[in-house]
């Protein structure tokens, strides 16, 4: 049985802070592999934002390459309609069958936010999640709130799977603006996602 995390975003682009969490917690919590999955409409996110999805995906396969931990799933990008994590998790889990144990990755402001997501209680009972610190939220006396929103016990368990990640304070949107702007984003990214986003001319005009 492998023990698989989920590591789910728009990644547009794919940076090094997404690259340092998911090695950090493949480490701490003894995971097999993570499994990145670039978003094709996230909920939250106006589709017109984001670089084609043959890009992002692109620019993942070369950010990860050099890792044997590190695959990538296209499923989300293959699929109609908005991206439910809910729905990916689901996916997951009749593809893989019982063998395997699925752990969603998440940042502590994204599980602040739980409650607003597509049938959240289903998808807090569906899949192990670990929570990663993040910017300004440091996921650290949240724990009465979380188990009145989806039960004591889920709270519990999520305060102890929870891992501490070295705080890099880099955004996609920073990232996207600095290529706009002409400045450099070089040691923002892996020197490939780089040299894609400059060859292909990606988010000048984002």
């Amino acid at each position: 049985m492998a023990s698989i995390g989920i590591l789910g975003g728009s990644f547009n682009p794919l940076h090094l802070a997404h690259l340092i969490v998911a090695e950090r917690v493949r480490g701490e919590r003894g995971l097999d592999r993570v499994l990145f999955i670039p978003a094709a409409q996230p909920p939250h996110k106006p589709r017109q934002c984001l670089a084609p999805a043959a890009d992002r995906l692109k620019m993942v396969r070369l950010a990860i390459r050099d890792n044997p931990a590190f695959t990538v799933d296209p499923l989300e990008l293959e699929r109609e309609g908005p991206s439910y994590t809910l729905t990916t998790v689901r996916e997951l889990q009749q593809r893989l069958g019982a063998r395997d144990r699925l752990c969603l990755l998440l940042g502590a402001d994204s599980v602040l936010d739980l409650e607003n997501w597509w049938r959240a209680d289903e998808l807090a009972h569906a899949v192990d999640i670990v929570a990663f610190n993040r910017p300004g939220h440091p996921l650290d006396g949240e724990w009465e709130e979380l188990g009145r929103r989806f039960g004591r016990h889920w709270a519990e368990r999520l305060r102890r799977s929870r891992v501490q990640v070295p705080q890099l304070d880099i955004s996609a949107t920073e990232i996207r603006e600095r290529v706009r702007r002409g400045l450099s984003i070089r040691y923002l990214v892996p020197e490939p996602v780089r040299c894609h986003i400059e060859e292909q001319g990606l988010y000048r005009g984002s």
